[in-house]
C-alpha cells in the first residue's frame, strides 16, 4: 500500500456531499478554518445546502467526541484516514502579492499551500468543484482536483444515449412481432445475446424496405414486444423516441422512468399527458422542479405567499399542462377534468423542497429539470416512494444550471447509471425536437 496523501476539502465538496471525507480511503484530510466559517453561514434553512452543512458538522462533532484534533488529527473511522481542521495560514511571501483580496477562497487556497509546504514527501492536493479555484491554484503550483467521486465516465453516459439498438430480422418474424395474436417474438428469435430488462430496439425487414418497427425487452416473459403508438390526453408521439417514452410512461410495471434530451424534444409534455390519462390509477398527480436561484439568495426575497414566490419556478410546467388543455374546447369533458383536478388538488404543482420527510403513495410524481438534483437528492426524492407509485423524471444533462454539477456529477446522470438493468427503471433519450421548426433550428446551430 503506498504513502497516504492529503487532500485539502473546500467548502462546496462538504456542501455538494456532506459524507464526502469517508469517500477519500485511507488518505487524509484537511478542513481549512475557512471552510468552517463559510459553513456555518448554511446551517439554517431548509434546502439542501443546510441539510449538508448541519450533516457534516454533525459528522465531525462526532469524530471528535469531546477531543482536540491534536497535531495529527483523529481518524475519521476504520480503514479511513484521519482529519483536523487547521487554522487559516496567509500566503507566503512570494505569493502575497498574487492574492490581496482577503476572501474565503483565498485563505483556503494558502492554507493548502501551507500544508503542503509543511509535509515535504507527501503528496497534498486541494479539492474542490470551484473551477475558478482551480485555475487560481494551478496558476501558482498547487495540486488541484476535483471531487471525483461521483463522477461517471463518459463512456457511461454515452451508453444512455445510444439506449435503442437498431437490428435488422428475417421478414416472417417481424410480421410476427407486428400482426400476431401476441405482438411479442421469444428474444431468441431476433437476437444473439439476452438484451437487458426494458432494452428498446428498432428492426428493420431484411432488403430494401425503408421502415421499421419500435420493440422492447419484457424481462419477465422472456419475449421481445411491439412498441406501438399509443395517444395519452390527446397527446400522440411524433417520432420514435417519443413512442418508447410513451410506452414507458404508460408501462404500470415500470415504476421509475427517466427521459432526457435537449429543449423541445417533449419530455415533459409527455410525462404529464401520461399522468392525466392514468389519473384514476392515482390519488395525486405532484408536479414539481428544483428552485435554482442565482447568488444562493432564499425564496424569501420574492413578494407574495408561499404559491406567489414558486410561481416563477413553476410556470414551465402550468406552460405544458395549457398546451394539453388547448387541444379541448373548453367546455369539453377533457378540459373540466384537469379544471376539477387542479380545484381538488388531486393535480398538485408545488415546490420539490416539501417532500423531504414524506411518504407519497399511489402518486404519479413528475420531477422536471432534474438534472439540477445532486445524487444525494435524487436518493431521497425517490426513497418517498410508497406502494403503486409512479416516479418521472425529466431533463437535459447538458443544461444545468447548478454551479457544482456538471453532465458527469448531477443525479440524473446517476439515476440512468445506477438503475441501468433494474426491470422497475426504463431511461429514454429524446433526440429530436419537436416544439417547433425554429426551435429545432435554434437548438441545432446556436
Amino acid at each position: 500500500m503506498g504513502k497516504a496523501k492529503i487532500f485539502v476539502l473546500d467548502t462546496n465538496v462538504i456542501l455538494h456531499d456532506y459524507k464526502a471525507i469517508r469517500k477519500f480511503r485511507d488518505n487524509n484530510l484537511v478542513i481549512p478554518v475557512a471552510v468552517i466559517e463559510e459553513i456555518d453561514k448554511f446551517k439554517k434553512g431548509t434546502d439542501t445546502l443546510s441539510y449538508n452543512a448541519r450533516g457534516f458538522m454533525r459528522t465531525l462533532d462526532k469524530i471528535t467526541s469531546g477531543r482536540d484534533f491534536g497535531a495529527g488529527g483523529l481518524q475519521i473511522g476504520k480503514d479511513l484516514g484521519w482529519i483536523k481542521v487547521e487554522p487559516n495560514h496567509p500566503f507566503s511571501g512570494e505569493f502575497a502579492d498574487f492574492f490581496k483580496d482577503d476572501i474565503p477562497d483565498h485563505r483556503i487556497l494558502s492554507t493548502a499551500m501551507w500544508v503542503r509546504d509543511n509535509n515535504p514527501g507527501t503528496f497534498v492536493a486541494l479539492v474542490t468543484k470551484d473551477i475558478n479555484l482551480r485555475m487560481k491554484a494551478k496558476a501558482i503550483g498547487m495540486a488541484v482536483q476535483d471531487y471525483l467521486t461521483d463522477k461517471i465516465q463518459d463512456d457511461r453516459i454515452e451508453e444512455a444515449q445510444r439506449e435503442v439498438q437498431t437490428m435488422t430480422a428475417s421478414g416472417d418474424v417481424l410480421q410476427e412481432l407486428a400482426y400476431g395474436p401476441e405482438t411479442a417474438v421469444e428474444w431468441q428469435q431476433v437476437l444473439n445475446v439476452q438484451p437487458q430488462p426494458n432494452q428498446m430496439f428498432r428492426f428493420r425487414w431484411e432488403g430494401d424496405r425503408d421502415e421499421c418497427i419500435c420493440a422492447r425487452y419484457d424481462a419477465p416473459r422472456g419475449r421481445v414486444v411491439l412498441v406501438k403508438a399509443r395517444e395519452a390526453y390527446g397527446i400522440r408521439p411524433r417520432n420514435d423516441e417519443q413512442k418508447f417514452a410513451l410506452d414507458a410512461l404508460l408501462n404500470p410495471k415500470v415504476e421509475l422512468v427517466s427521459l432526457t434530451g435537449g429543449a423541445g424534444t417533449g419530455k415533459t409534455l409527455l410525462a404529464l399527458a401520461a399522468a392525466l390519462e392514468q389519473e384514476q390509477d392515482y390519488e395525486q398527480i405532484y408536479l414539481s422542479r428544483p428552485t435554482v436561484i442565482l447568488g444562493n439568495q432564499d425564496l424569501g426575497f420574492l413578494p407574495g405567499d408561499q404559491k406567489q414566490k414558486m410561481l416563477p419556478f413553476l410556470q414551465p410546467l402550468m406552460d405544458n399542462l395549457n398546451v394539453i388543455k388547448h387541444l379541448f374546447r373548453p367546455t369539453s369533458r377533457e378540459a373540466q377534468r384537469i379544471e376539477g383536478m387542479l380545484t381538488q388538488e388531486k393535480l398538485i404543482i408545488e415546490p420539490l423542497a416539501y417532500i423531504r420527510g414524506r411518504s407519497l403513495g399511489r402518486c404519479f410524481f413528475i420531477i422536471d429539470e432534474a438534472q439540477n438534483l445532486t445524487p444525494h437528492e435524487m436518493k431521497t426524492i425517490i426513497t418517498r416512494a410508497g406502494e403503486g407509485t409512479k416516479m418521472v423524471f425529466t431533463g437535459d444533462i447538458f443544461q444545468i444550471d447548478q454551479p457544482y454539477l456538471d453532465q458527469w456529477s448531477n443525479g440524473l446522470t446517476h439515476l440512468g447509471e445506477k438503475m441501468y438493468g433494474q426491470p422497475l427503471f426504463q431511461h429514454v433519450f429524446l433526440r429530436k425536437g419537436e416544439r417547433s421548426e425554429l426551435s429545432d433550428l435554434a437548438a441545432k446551430l446556436l
